[in-house]
């Protein structure tokens, strides 16, 4: 399958190498935002076509699928006009800046009949999927509480600053919350949608944050509730260092326990534990895996996209993603106004 990879920064360069080695995809053309990535994507692949158009890109009838790995703000048109151009898309979380934005996306989908699949890739992780694998298998009984946290050092700018631009990265909550909120969202799956959830949060002075704390918060938690009584905690801190995830789940019937750590997040070196107290059981037992990590998931993610869109189904549906977005900013408008917002994910 002959893709083309829009977006060629620090992020965009390892989906480049990850399409490169999927089996059955080709890299068939990239699209670059500057002189700069389009004069390393040259060197890199000088055997393909660089543009710096996007539009160019798409223009290509020979490319089957894009992958869109762009600033946040640009996700929207970019992924619209992949799919009236007759393309699949895989497009980076989170899906989009707003609910309309989304629904805009779902919209093109549906009209071009070609797959839409968002890349929550933190669900095909042999550590945070696995955890998926032990609550389908009742290994806890009910999910009753989750508990997420994530230390780690502060974003990176990316390109021209995007992500320190309220515009363009939309938020701090929507740059990687939006994975927590999708993982705990998709554990606890059996349980149907949240209703409603709390959020705090602070930070320190930066540039590009001023005036907006609710959205750049350095440190954002929020307590997310569901009907019946199970609730999760998603904690983040931007002001620490290296990169130190932990992950608690607890059933009716037992609990899991797993953590990561790396010097940073983009490491092929990390640290990483699964435990699990089964039910019945009275000790936790360790849960071997292979190596975890943002690179060892993209490589399994653009494997899967291949097979994905062969099958005209996507990996994570745009509906899905389309309530991560929902949620972030509802936690967002939770932060900003200091009290319980609902949660309702009805199309209007």
């Amino acid at each position: 399958m002959r893709f083309g990879l829009i977006g060629y920064g620090l992020w965009g360069t390892h989906h480049a190498e990850a399409i490169a080695k999927a089996p059955g995809a080709e890299l068939a053309a990239i699209a670059c935002q500057s002189e700069a990535t389009a004069a390393a994507a040259r060197k890199r692949f000088p055997d393909i076509p660089i543009y710096r158009d996007y539009k160019s890109l798409l223009a290509d009838a020979s490319i089957e699928a894009v992958d869109i790995v762009v600033p946040n703000h640009m996700h929207e048109e970019i992924g619209v006009a992949a799919l009236e151009a007759g393309k699949h898309v895989l497009l980076e979380k989170p899906m989009a800046l707003s609910v309309a934005a989304c629904d805009h996306l779902l919209d093109a989908a549906g009209a071009s009949g070609k797959v839409l699949s968002i890349g929550h890739e933190f669900r095909l992780s042999t550590q945070w999927g696995r955890l998926k694998e032990l609550v389908a298998e009742g290994a806890i009984g009910r999910p009753l509480y989750a508990n997420v946290s994530l230390f780690r050092f502060p974003y990176r700018q990316g390109s021209g600053g995007w992500r320190y631009k309220r515009d363009q990265v939309g938020s701090w909550i929507l740059e990687e919350p939006v994975h927590f909120f999708d993982s705990v969202m998709w554990y606890f799956e059996e349980l149907g949608d949240p209703n409603r959830l709390v959020a705090f949060g602070n930070g320190r002075p930066a540039p590009g944050t001023e005036g907006n704390e609710a959205a750049m918060a350095h440190n954002f938690s929020t307590v997310m509730h569901w009907p019946g009584g199970a609730y999760a905690v998603i904690t983040q801190s931007l002001a620490g260092f290296e990169h130190h995830h932990v992950m608690e789940l607890v059933g009716t019937d037992g609990s899991i326990r797993t953590w990561w750590s790396g010097a940073e997040d983009r490491t092929r070196e990390p640290s990483f534990e699964i435990k699990v107290q089964r039910k019945g059981r009275d000790k936790a037992e360790k849960i071997e895996a292979a190596a975890s990590g943002e690179l060892f998931e993209l490589d399994q993610e653009l494997c899967l996209a291949v097979e994905a869109f062969k099958a005209n189904r996507p990996i994570v549906t745009g509906e899905e993603a389309r309530k991560r977005i929902l949620v972030c900013l509802a936690a967002e408008e939770a932060l900003a106004r200091g009290r319980e917002v609902k949660l309702d994910f009805s199309r209007h």
